[in-house]
């Protein structure tokens, strides 16, 4: 293996800040990336800790967890949606 391929194996470490907790990420993905994603979970974690300020932090986060994940449901069925009305957009150019 070249020098600059086992460089790209090489995971990056980043240190982000999630709901004031200090965590270093390590991952093959841009520091850039890491830090937009932990910016998102900070922000889901922030909403639902100012709607409920009682709840601990494990709550915080199965909360902001579950909202994430409602975001990437409602995501995947937008995506199938446009995919359905492409396809059918192609059907009609095309003649068929």
């Amino acid at each position: 293996m070249s020098k600059d391929n086992s460089e790209l194996l090489e995971a990056n470490k980043t240190a982000v800040i999630i709901y004031n907790e200090e965590y270093v990420i390590k991952g093959q993905v841009d520091p850039k990336v890491i830090e937009k994603i932990a910016a998102y979970v900070d922000r889901k974690m922030r909403l639902v800790g100012q709607r409920n300020p009682q709840l601990p932090l494990s709550k915080v986060a199965v909360l902001a967890a579950l909202n994430i994940a409602e975001d990437l449901v409602k995501l995947h069925e937008d995506y199938e949606t446009l995919s359905k009305q492409l396809d059918e957009v192609k059907k009609l150019g095309s003649g068929q």
